[in-house]
C-alpha cells in the first residue's frame, strides 16, 4: 500500500531539473528583457559626420562691393540650401545673380555626368542701405559644390561641401546587435517553453549573449573612435567620399605635408587715379600646377593686404575665378609704391602669408591725388585716440618693448556694439620695422614682419573651444600669422603667437566659438566690445605701422598708428 503510494506520487510529480531550469530562464530572460528594452531607444553613439559642421561665412570683394556670403548648414538632400549676403555702409545698389553647381568626381558614370551643370539660380536684389539679403537655392545630391555669385560684370566661385549623414561601422554593429538581440530574446522564449530539451534552449541564448556582446562594445566604441577624414578639410572631396567617408583608406592630408604655394600677381592698369584689375594665381611650388585646395580661413578664401603710399591699408577678398585664380578691383588714389601680400590655407598645406616680390608701382595719372591723404598717416608715432567714420577709437599698450609681451587694447566706442567680422571681434595687423618718414609703400615692401593677430580664442573651424574657459590663465587661445624675410624673394613665411589678455576676454569672446559643430555668430549679431585686446610680442626695436580692424554699426572701421618699440634699456616717448 505505502510503496503503491509511494510509486504513484513520484510518477505524477513533474522532473525536478526541467521545472526548475524553465522556471530560472525565464527569470533570466525577463532581467534580458528589462536590460535591453532601454537600449533600444538609446542613441548608441554621437553621429559620425565629420563633415556636417556650422554655416560657411565667406568674404567676398565683388568689384567694389565688400560683401560676407553666408552658406546655412544643409540638413538633407535633396532639400533647400539659404544664402545670405550681408552688405556694409557704402554698398552699392544693384542685382546679384547667384547658382548652384556640383562639381566633383564618381567611379559612378551616373553621378559625375551632372558635374559643372548649374542645378539652380536666384536672384537677390540689394538696397543702398547695409543689411542682409537672402536667396534659397535647391541642392540634389551630397558631395562638392560650387555657388556662383555674379555681379554682372565678375563672376565668383564659392566652394564647398554638402554633407551626408552617415553611420560608423561601430554604430552599424551596435544597431545590429541590439536589433539581432531583441530577435533571439523572442526566439529563445519559444524554444525554452516549446522544446523538452533543454540543451536547445542553449543554440538562441548563446546567439542572444553573442549579439549583445557586440551591440555594446559598438555602443562603447561609437563614442571613442576617431572620426572619418573630414571631406573638404583633411582630403580632397569628392561625390563617393562625402557618400561614405569611412571607405576612404588614402592618405590624410591633416599631417600637413603639402608644400607651399607660389604668389603671381598681375595688374591691368598701374596708373595713379585708376583702378587696377588685379589678377593673382597661386601655384603648387614643386609642380606648377594650379593650387586650387584653397579652403576658407578666417571667413575668407584669400585675405589681401595692400599697403599705399600714404599708410592707407585695404584688407579685400579676391573673388575666385578660376582653379588657383582670384581678382579683385583696386583704386590706385595716388602715385607711389603699393606693398601686397596675400593670406590663405591650403587643404593640407596649413595657413601661408606670401607677400608680392614686386608689389605695385603706380605711375601718375591725370586722377591722382595728393601724396597724403587725410587719416591714411598717423600724424605722429604713439597710442592715443584716432577718429574713424564718426567713431572714437583709443589703444592702449601695456609696453612696447622689444622681446616683450605687449597687451594693446582698443576701446572702439562706448557701448557694446561690435560685430563680428570674418569671423573675429578684432584684427591686428603689424608691419615694420619701418621708417617713421618714408613713403609706406615702399617701406612696408621690404619691412622684416608682417603680422596678423586676432582678438579671438579661437579659429574659425570651430577646432578649439573656449566655451566655459573662466579662469584660465591669458597666455592660452590666442592665434596669429606672421611673416618674415627668407631667401626665397616670392615668399615670408614664419609664426608667432598671441593670446587674449584676461579670462573675463575670453568669456565675453565665447559666443563667437563653434561649440559641437553649432555655427559661430555672424555679422547680424552686434553685442560685443566695445574693448577689444591683442597680446602681440614685437621682434626687434624700431617703428611699427599698426592697424586695428573691427566692425560697428555695418561699417568695417580700419584704425591706423605708429608705434616705436624701445630696447629694454630705452624709454618710450
Amino acid at each position: 500500500m505505502n510503496d503503491t503510494a509511494a510509486r504513484t506520487t513520484g510518477h505524477d510529480r513533474p522532473p525536478h531539473t526541467a521545472h526548475t531550469f524553465r522556471r530560472r530562464l525565464g527569470a533570466v530572460l525577463a532581467v534580458l528583457l528589462s536590460a535591453v528594452a532601454p537600449l533600444f531607444v538609446m542613441n548608441p553613439g554621437a553621429e559620425a559626420d565629420s563633415t556636417a559642421g556650422g554655416d560657411v561665412h565667406v568674404a567676398q570683394t565683388l568689384g567694389d562691393r565688400e560683401l560676407t556670403v553666408i552658406l546655412r548648414r544643409v540638413t538633407g538632400v535633396p532639400g533647400p540650401l539659404h544664402v545670405d549676403v550681408i552688405t556694409h555702409a557704402g554698398t552699392a545698389a544693384g542685382r546679384l545673380t547667384l547658382g548652384v553647381i556640383p562639381t566633383g568626381v564618381s567611379a559612378s558614370a551616373s553621378a559625375a555626368s551632372v558635374s559643372g551643370t548649374t542645378v539652380d539660380t536666384a536672384v537677390i536684389t540689394l538696397s543702398g542701405r547695409p543689411g542682409t539679403f537672402s536667396a534659397v537655392l535647391d541642392v540634389t545630391r551630397p558631395g562638392p559644390w560650387e555657388l556662383s555669385l555674379s555681379d554682372e560684370q565678375r563672376t565668383a566661385t564659392i566652394p564647398f561641401v554638402v554633407p551626408k549623414q552617415t553611420t560608423s561601422p561601430a554604430e552599424t554593429a551596435a544597431y545590429v546587435g541590439f536589433g539581432g538581440a531583441g530577435a533571439l530574446v523572442l526566439v529563445t522564449v519559444l524554444v525554452a517553453v516549446r522544446v523538452r530539451r533543454v540543451w536547445w534552449t542553449l543554440v538562441p541564448a548563446g546567439g542572444l549573449v553573442a549579439c549583445l556582446t557586440v551591440a555594446v562594445t559598438g555602443a562603447l566604441l561609437s563614442s571613442r573612435l576617431p572620426l572619418p577624414p573630414s571631406q573638404g578639410g583633411q582630403v580632397d572631396a569628392t561625390i563617393d567620399g562625402v557618400g561614405d567617408p569611412y571607405a576612404y583608406v588614402g592618405q590624410q592630408t591633416g599631417d600637413y605635408s603639402r608644400p607651399p604655394a607660389t604668389l603671381l600677381l598681375w595688374s591691368s592698369t598701374d596708373r595713379a587715379g585708376e583702378v587696377a584689375e588685379l589678377r593673382l594665381t597661386l601655384s603648387d611650388a614643386p609642380t606648377g600646377l594650379p593650387a586650387d585646395d584653397v579652403v576658407v580661413h578666417d571667413g575668407a578664401l584669400l585675405h589681401l593686404l595692400v599697403i599705399g603710399p600714404s599708410g592707407q591699408l585695404r584688407h579685400l577678398h579676391p573673388v575666385r575665378t578660376g582653379a588657383g585664380v582670384f581678382e579683385v578691383p583696386l583704386s590706385l588714389p595716388e602715385e607711389g609704391h603699393y606693398a601686397v601680400s596675400a593670406e590663405f590655407a591650403r587643404r593640407g598645406g596649413g595657413v601661408q602669408q606670401l607677400r608680392s616680390a614686386t608689389g605695385i608701382d603706380a605711375v601718375p595719372g591725370s586722377g591722382a591725388a595728393a601724396r597724403a591723404t587725410s587719416g591714411d598717416a598717423p600724424p605722429q608715432a604713439g597710442t592715443g585716440t584716432r577718429t574713424v567714420a564718426g567713431v572714437d577709437v583709443r589703444l592702449t599698450a601695456s609696453s612696447l618693448v622689444a622681446g616683450k609681451a605687449a597687451v594693446l587694447t582698443a576701446r572702439v566706442g562706448e557701448t557694446a556694439t561690435l560685430q563680428p567680422w570674418l569671423g573675429m571681434l578684432g584684427h591686428l595687423i603689424v608691419v615694420g620695422p619701418v621708417s617713421p618718414t618714408a613713403a609706406a609703400g615702399t617701406a612696408t615692401q621690404g619691412a622684416q614682419v608682417w603680422a596678423h593677430s586676432h582678438s579671438m580664442g579661437a579659429v574659425p573651424d570651430g577646432t578649439h573651444d573656449v566655451s566655459g574657459m573662466e579662469g584660465m590663465s591669458h597666455m592660452e587661445g590666442m592665434e596669429a600669422h606672421s611673416s618674415s624675410p627668407s631667401p626665397s624673394p616670392d615668399m615670408d613665411m614664419d609664426s608667432s603667437a598671441s593670446f587674449p589678455s584676461s579670462s573675463s576676454d575670453m568669456h565675453s569672446m565665447s559666443g563667437l566659438t563653434s561649440v559641437n559643430g553649432d555655427s559661430t555668430a555672424d555679422e547680424t549679431v552686434a553685442a560685443y566690445g566695445p574693448d577689444i585686446s591683442f597680446v602681440y610680442t614685437f621682434a626687434a626695436t624700431g617703428y611699427y605701422r599698426v592697424w586695428i580692424q573691427a566692425e560697428r554699426d555695418n561699417t568695417i572701421l580700419t584704425v591706423p598708428y605708429l608705434l616705436h618699440v624701445t630696447g629694454t634699456s630705452e624709454k618710450t616717448p
